[in-house]
């Protein structure tokens, strides 16, 4: 039996965690919540927290907040080149860092500026861009970019610059190309670990005419292998906390347009999924295309793909979404839409 399903036959997240922290809106079932199962980070039978009805994490004591990560654009240093032309410039760090993810869980993460997902970078296409990325962990890391640059700025080892080892620096430098949603990720080996530990984020590329004006978020989906036998993962996320926005419902006006950069990043699992409650959506694959391939409820995504998601809600109230993979969306891939006037 796989560690995620001992979790699961435990009753550690799906039974006492996953639904408990649902604040009530889903029943807990008699066998966690009569009994006190326990589990820790390492699976079913292994003494650890109590998840109890209502319990979250501080986002405090992570540093970040997934609500501010979902709006939370980074368009650098902006100046002008001789010409006109823009140039951006950020620094982004890798560093160590100790996540509680899920109450009494506690996560050795490697992350890019303290966070997971990292800052979501966002530029023009045709802008000239420099990212000066500064090793701060114990492990040799790099930053590789989706998109199309010179191959010494591709950010893997033996080409270019290489591998970024601790306490070192490196600017990467390229033209922001093709538009669209892309990603970045630590490439060093085991790439699969370096990937589930945090080292990624969200790349957005514009098009030259902007797209229609929109309330924007970003939303990374991942996952947490927390016993690091690269079975599966324990608890899932989007933006870093599970069941974060089951306490912390996405709040969205009716009917203005909402537009969704999903990305998926989750390892140890083939595919994730997103799903949304009483609602269909235009699906734009990679986003650069500005005309959606479909008009659907449900999208499947395999590690690595994105896609720009549009819709308008026509009624108030609350609409879940979440991962059409039930296992997921029970291990904390899940959240609400809260729609006002």
């Amino acid at each position: 039996m796989s560690s995620r399903r001992r979790f699961l036959a435990g009753g550690a997240v799906a039974g006492s965690a996953g639904l408990a922290l649902s604040v009530g809106r889903l029943a807990v079932p008699a066998s966690a919540e009569q009994t006190g199962t326990h589990a820790g980070a390492h699976g079913g039978g292994v003494a650890g927290p109590t998840f109890r009805l209502g319990s979250m994490v501080d986002p405090n004591t992570n540093g970040f907040d997934p609500s501010k990560v979902l709006r939370d654009f980074d368009y650098g240093t902006v100046s002008r080149l001789p010409g006109g032309r823009t140039l951006r410039e950020w620094e982004i760090a890798s560093s160590d860092k100790e996540l509680e993810i899920a109450p009494g869980v506690r996560y050795p993460a490697w992350t890019f500026n303290g966070r997971i997902p990292g800052p979501t970078l966002r530029c023009t296409e045709g802008d000239l861009l420099r990212v000066k990325f500064t090793n701060s962990s114990a492990h040799p890391h790099t930053m590789h970019f989706h998109g199309l640059h010179p191959a010494d700025m591709d950010g893997v080892p033996g080409i270019g610059r290489g591998v970024i080892e601790p306490g070192e620096s490196f600017t990467y430098e390229f033209d922001a190309s093709p538009f669209g949603l892309h990603l970045y990720h630590c490439h060093v080996s085991p790439l699969a670990e370096h990937i589930a530990r945090g080292l990624y984020g969200t790349f957005i590329v514009d098009p030259p005419r902007p797209r229609p004006p929109a309330d924007e978020m970003v939303m990374v989906m991942h996952g947490f292998n927390t016993t690091f036998d690269g079975e599966g993962n324990q608890l899932y996320a989007v933006n870093g906390i599970p069941f974060h926005y089951m306490h912390h419902p996405v709040r969205v006006k009716r009917n203005e347009l909402v537009r969704i950069y999903l990305v998926n990043v989750l390892e140890y699992d083939p595919i994730n999924s997103f799903h949304i409650h009483g609602n269909f959506f235009d699906y734009y694959p990679t986003g650069t295309r500005l005309e959606p391939s479909e008009f659907t409820d449900t999208i499947v995504q395999a590690q690595g793909q994105r896609g720009i998601c549009e819709l308008r809600f026509p009624y108030p109230g609350q609409y879940m979404f979440h991962a059409h993979k039930t296992e997921f969306a029970e291990l904390g891939w899940m959240g609400f839409f809260e729609v006002g006037e």
